[in-house]
C-alpha cells in the first residue's frame, strides 16, 4: 500500500467491556494524514490517547493504555483489525474506560470496517522494516522478529487439554486476516473464573463473548469456530498488540507461549534501538526490489 489510509465514513457500535462489565459506545471516525490511531474519552471532554507503545499502562490479561491518569483498556482486537486493515489513521471516541468486546473476537470490527469503506490519503505510507532479529525470552516463553521482505507470523501455544498444543504461521494480509484469524473469540477456562473475578477480571464475559472450556471440552453450544481457534486468537492479539508500534511492520514474527507482556517487551525493544529497524516508503522498498532483481 502506497499511501496511507482513513475511513470513507463513520461507524459505532456498542457493548460491555471484557474486564469491566461497563456498557460503552465507540465511534470511529475518520482522521487526517499523520493522525495515527487515537482515542478519544468522550466522557472525559475528549480526552485524546495515541495506539502507542510509549502509553502501555498494563498488559495482565489485555492491553490497556493510558495518559495522564486516563485509562483505555482491552485495546489489541480493535487494534489487530485496524492494522491488519491498513487503516493508518482514526479516532476512536469511547464513552468508558474499555473498548466493548462484542463477540470476543476481531469479525464485528472487520464487519464495521467493510461498512465504512477505506480512503486513500495524500501522504506517503512509511513502513518499519526490521533489520536484525530481536529476541524477548522468559523461561520456556519466547518471542522473536527476524528481517523479512513481507509481515509474517508464527504463532504457537501450549495450554493444558482440552486445548493443548496448536500452532499457525501466516502471511497476514486483509483477505487472510478477515478469513482465519478475525472470527477467533478469547478464551478461558471454567475452572479459573472465580479467580479472576475476584481479581477484578472478566466482568463482562458470556458464552456470547468468549469461549469457555471445562477440563474436557466446551461450554459454547455452538463449539469452536476452528479446531484451533485458541491459536488464531493469540495470533490476532499478537497482531493488535505489535500495532502500538505506529507503523505497519516489515518481518516475521515467532512467538511461542507468549502474551500480551512479552509482546509489549518486544514492541519497547525494538523502539529503544533504531539500529534494529528503517523507516522506509513504498517507493524505497520496492526501488529495493526492482535493483535487486536487476542485479
Amino acid at each position: 500500500m502506497r499511501f496511507e489510509t482513513t475511513i470513507q465514513r463513520p461507524c459505532e457500535v456498542s457493548g460491555v467491556g471484557l474486564h469491566s462489565g461497563a456498557p460503552v459506545h465507540m465511534r470511529i471516525t475518520p482522521a487526517p494524514a499523520g493522525t495515527g490511531i487515537v482515542f478519544r474519552r468522550s466522557d472525559l471532554e475528549f480526552f485524546p490517547v495515541a495506539a502507542s507503545w510509549k502509553h502501555v499502562a498494563r498488559v495482565s490479561y489485555a492491553t490497556s493504555l493510558m495518559r495522564q491518569g486516563v485509562l483505555i483498556s482491552t485495546t489489541e482486537h480493535l487494534l489487530s483489525t485496524l492494522y491488519s486493515f491498513g487503516i493508518d489513521n482514526v479516532f476512536v471516541e469511547l464513552d468508558n474506560l474499555e473498548v466493548p468486546i462484542v463477540d470476543g473476537s476481531g469479525r464485528p470490527f472487520v464487519e464495521l470496517l467493510r461498512a465504512s469503506g477505506v480512503r486513500e490519503l495524500k501522504r506517503q505510507r512509511k513502513y518499519l522494516k526490521i533489520r536484525k532479529t530481536v529476541t524477548v525470552e522468559d523461561g520456556k516463553k519466547r518471542i522473536s522478529i527476524l528481517p523479512d521482505e513481507a509481515f509474517r507470523l508464527t504463532c504457537e501455544i501450549d495450554f493444558p487439554e482440552p486445548i493443548g498444543k496448536q500452532s499457525l504461521e501466516m502471511e497476514v494480509t486483509p483477505e487472510r486476516y478477515a478469513k482465519e484469524l478475525a472470527p477467533a473469540r478469547t478464551f478461558g477456562f471454567e475452572h479459573e473464573l472465580a479467580q479472576m473475578r475476584e481479581m477484578g477480571l472478566i466482568r463482562g464475559a458470556s458464552l456470547e463473548s468468549a469461549v469457555c472450556f471445562t477440563r474436557t471440552g466446551v461450554l459454547n453450544p455452538e463449539g469452536l469456530r476452528f479446531p484451533d481457534e485458541c491459536c488464531r486468537h493469540k495470533a490476532l492479539d499478537l497482531i493488535g498488540d505489535l500495532a502500538l508500534v505506529g507503523r505497519p511492520i516489515i518481518g516475521h514474527v515467532i512467538a511461542e507461549r507468549a502474551g500480551h507482556a512479552m509482546h509489549a517487551a518486544l514492541v519497547a525493544k525494538i523502539m529503544a534501538d533504531p539500529s534494529l529497524y528503517e523507516v522506509l516508503t513504498f517507493d524505497e522498498m520496492a526501488g529495493r526490489v526492482a535493483a535487486a532483481l536487476v542485479g
